[in-house]
């Protein structure tokens, strides 16, 4: 048996049951909707973001990845009050770049998807940023306490969020 220098792990990719991933999108921006209208508050939620970022994690394709980052980037833009394409460029590098990270990393343990989504978090808001200065030459921060609460907001509710989605999982 020859070696060849390198110790291959096999990181597995977890399928969905038919619907799935289609009515979780369409709940997460339904509820986003909502959140935005009714509470407030809880506008610092992502549920959009921590969509793109569980099935990019979890189905371990990039190219699967970045069109679920675009479709539900876009379907974001449409609903909401920003230019149509902000959200969809700014998703579909989180889900290629998750999806990525998924297929080299297990991602199972709740510290790790806590810093995962807080990293996840910020890549977001800083390609959603940089493209609104650079397309649409409007000034925003980079970093504000606001986007710091939200990142361990959202990256709280990905801990509680993530294995509720995990039992939606085909058996393997």
């Amino acid at each position: 048996m020859e070696y060849s220098g390198h110790i291959e792990h096999h990181v597995e990719v977890h399928k969905f049951h038919t619907g799935v991933v289609t009515g979780t999108v369409i709940l997460a921006l339904v509820l986003e909707t909502f959140l935005l209208v009714h509470l407030r508050r809880l506008d610092v939620v992502e549920l959009p973001l921590l969509v793109t970022i569980y099935f990019g994690l979890s189905r371990r394709n990039a190219s699967a990845g970045l069109l679920l980052g675009m479709a539900i980037g876009v379907a974001q833009d449409s609903l909401s009050h920003t230019p149509l394409g902000l959200y969809g460029i700014a998703k579909t590098v989180v889900g290629f770049v998750a999806s990525s990270i998924g297929a080299r990393i297990d991602v199972e343990h709740p510290i790790s998807r806590f810093a995962l989504t807080l990293v996840f978090f910020h890549l977001h808001n800083v390609v959603f940023v940089l493209t609104k200065r650079l397309v649409l030459a409007q000034h925003e921060p980079f970093m504000t306490t606001k986007l710091v609460f939200a990142s361990l907001v959202n990256a709280g509710v990905a801990v509680i969020l993530f294995p509720l989605l995990d039992r939606f999982r085909k058996p393997s």
